[in-house]
């Protein structure tokens, strides 16, 4: 065979090989780059704000610190560079126009302390469990929507036993949701859904 027939047979399978990839390059692509991929039923306006608040917070540095501290009522916060798990949350629903500071006050799901029942895992699932709605756990992926709120028990947490996070509009690579909080390494979103065991899933979209 010539270098001439040679080099025209590996054009031809250049030509081929791309033709190939081109078919099947939309299908591909949705399957391996669906990290940000939206749901097939769109969450509510709400809901999606509500994440979209929460994935802000990624862009600042936040010491993790779960110390007792005074601060005012209502919309009061621990300073901005400061904060744990649940204020993550609370700084989500703040940032729409809900001061869960006020709102656990009202439905005296803690002990009545306005610096820190807000700012408590537990209290704040009880508190969902009241003012919203209460939603399957499962392992399914698609129960978990955009802006829902996941609690959960951690055996082995070294900064804390519970946990609460909010679950964002980004998905892994097998279509599962990330979820947005801070589990001592600032706020993140995380690749973490099913990593702990679920105590709660709640869909809270304010007073009624």
């Amino acid at each position: 065979m010539s270098r001439s027939t040679a080099r025209l047979l590996v054009c031809l399978g250049i030509m081929l090989a791309g033709l190939a990839a081109a078919s099947a390059g939309p299908r591909e692509e949705r399957g391996r780059f669906n990290l940000g991929a939206v749901e097939a039923t769109p969450p509510s306006d709400f809901a999606r704000s509500l994440a979209a608040a929460a994935r802000r917070q990624v862009s600042y540095f936040v010491f993790y610190n779960s110390s007792y501290q005074k601060i005012p009522y209502p919309m009061g916060d621990v300073p901005s560079y400061f904060g744990v798990c649940t204020d993550v949350v609370v700084r989500a629903y703040r940032a729409l126009g809900i001061d869960l500071q006020v709102q656990v006050q009202k439905a005296g799901v803690g002990t009545g302390d306005t610096n820190i029942d807000h700012r408590r895992v537990e209290v704040l699932r009880k508190f969902f469990a009241r003012a919203g709605t209460s939603l399957p756990i499962s392992k399914n992926p698609d129960d978990y929507k955009v802006g829902d709120i996941v609690t959960y028990y951690m055996p082995n947490g070294w900064l804390s036993k519970t946990h609460i996070a909010i679950v964002g509009a980004e998905k892994n690579l097998a279509g599962v949701p990330l979820v947005i909080h801070n589990r001592g390494w600032g706020v993140q979103a995380e690749d973490w859904l099913f990593a702990e065991k679920i105590t709660g899933h709640f869909r809270y979209g304010g007073p009624r």
